[in-house]
């Protein structure tokens, strides 16, 4: 028996200023094209079942043009496998503050979805043999959580839940995911299940013998670079869904293209380098690149440049290069500056930029609103304050 397991697509999601000729934003058309890209090779590979693990939109009040996509993308897909159980839950941007808001999930149940919103739910499936626990962000976040563990004599039991599993992620956190439900690993019993379906994480990743994270379909996460960084050290490469054969357990990875390079080039080091050298530099890593730097989302760290040499820095010409790409991150990072500690060790001090965005990644939001969004947004804005400063 074959299940399709799909999370994360983050449907509606901005990204940048770009917009395309139709005046969509630029990513969130790339998102939705990952997402359809996802829907073809389900329809094509045909699995007895289908589950996605959270997080179907960026938002809880995603736009009417989302919406409508994800029902068309659904109709899709319930059409070409009309006999399929189709099993959907609410991750955390997919669930509302106050649970009187009521979510837009409840829509999908009108294509025979099966849909876990707030409550965990269990969907069982005679004809297959198959029984479903599905577990979404707001169930774990109650004092009582559901148990989870398998129910009834199906041989095929599968368990689909949105939350972080304690000690999977980077220690770092460079790549995670803010606002999810922590889950132990022997809460989860991964050996009690057939297969365990995990959204929230958005690097595809092994957490039992037949335990996955999924991952992304897209690169939607706050730090596009701590993620691209996070697959390297886990020998992946790009996203994608997961085809899993209930009967023995093997999982097979089916790939999602990204639909433009996301490119985290060679840094620079800038000590002892005037800005005239630094600008040759900067020119020469971003005509390296294969094709070019046309409509693609790149960045470029100089470290310990001094703030009197970032602001003689060409910025006309920069300016003409972050035109020509989707996204182009100039970071210019300044020397480190020592310091002695309460103790008189030495120790680095934060800079501005580190300490804003680490106040708001972990200052308290309404649920509504997007962790990544408002980290991003600050973290722009300081951005443009840095720029600023240099004379852009």
């Amino acid at each position: 028996m074959k299940l399709a397991h799909i999370a994360d697509p983050h449907l509606g999601i901005r990204q940048y200023h770009r917009q395309t000729p139709a005046g969509i934003n630029q990513r969130e058309a790339d998102i939705a094209h990952a997402f359809r890209t996802a829907i073809d090779g389900v329809i094509a590979a045909r699995p007895d079942a289908v589950v996605v693990a959270g997080d179907l939109f960026h938002s809880v009040r995603p736009t009417n043009a989302a919406i409508v996509f994800a029902f068309r993308q659904f109709q899709r897909l319930r059409e070409a496998l009309p006999d399929a159980p189709f099993v959907l839950i609410a991750g955390n941007h997919d669930t509302p503050r106050s649970v009187e808001t009521g979510t837009i999930l409840r829509l999908f149940e009108e294509l025979n979805v099966d849909v876990a919103a707030d409550e965990a739910r269990r969907f069982v499936y005679p004809s297959l043999d198959l029984s479903v626990l599905a577990v979404p962000h707001q169930a774990l976040m109650t004092g009582e959580r559901p148990a989870l563990r398998p129910a009834g004599p199906e041989r095929n039991r599968v368990l689909v839940l949105h939350g972080e599993v304690e000690g999977v992620f980077p220690q770092d956190r460079s790549a995670a995911e803010y606002g999810g439900a922590i889950v132990g690993l022997r809460e989860l019993a991964p050996d009690a299940w057939s297969y365990v379906a995990l959204g929230h994480y958005h690097v595809q990743h092994q957490v039992a013998p037949r335990a996955w994270y999924c991952g992304a379909l897209e690169y939607v996460g706050p730090n596009l670079w701590g993620e691209l960084s996070d697959e390297a050290d886990h020998g992946i490469r790009g996203k994608g869904w997961l085809l899993v054969d209930l009967e023995d357990g093997s999982v097979t990875r089916m790939p999602v293209p990204p639909a433009r390079p996301i490119i985290d080039l060679e840094p620079i080091a800038a000590e002892g380098r005037n800005a005239a050298a630094v600008n040759g530099l900067i020119a020469e890593r971003l005509r390296s690149i294969p094709g070019g730097i046309a409509d693609r989302i790149v960045r470029l760290r100089v470290y310990d440049i001094p703030r009197h040499v970032a602001r003689e820095l060409d910025h006309s010409a920069v300016r003409g290069f972050k035109s020509e790409a989707l996204h182009l991150h100039l970071d210019l990072r300044r020397p480190e500056v020592n310091r002695a500690g309460g103790v008189g060790s030495p120790g680095r001090r934060q800079t501005l930029p580190e300490l804003v965005g680490s106040y708001l990644a972990r200052r308290p939001l309404p649920a509504e609103l997007s962790r990544e969004e408002f980290v991003r947004l600050g973290q722009e804005l300081m951005d443009s304050v840095e720029r600023d400063q240099a004379g852009t």
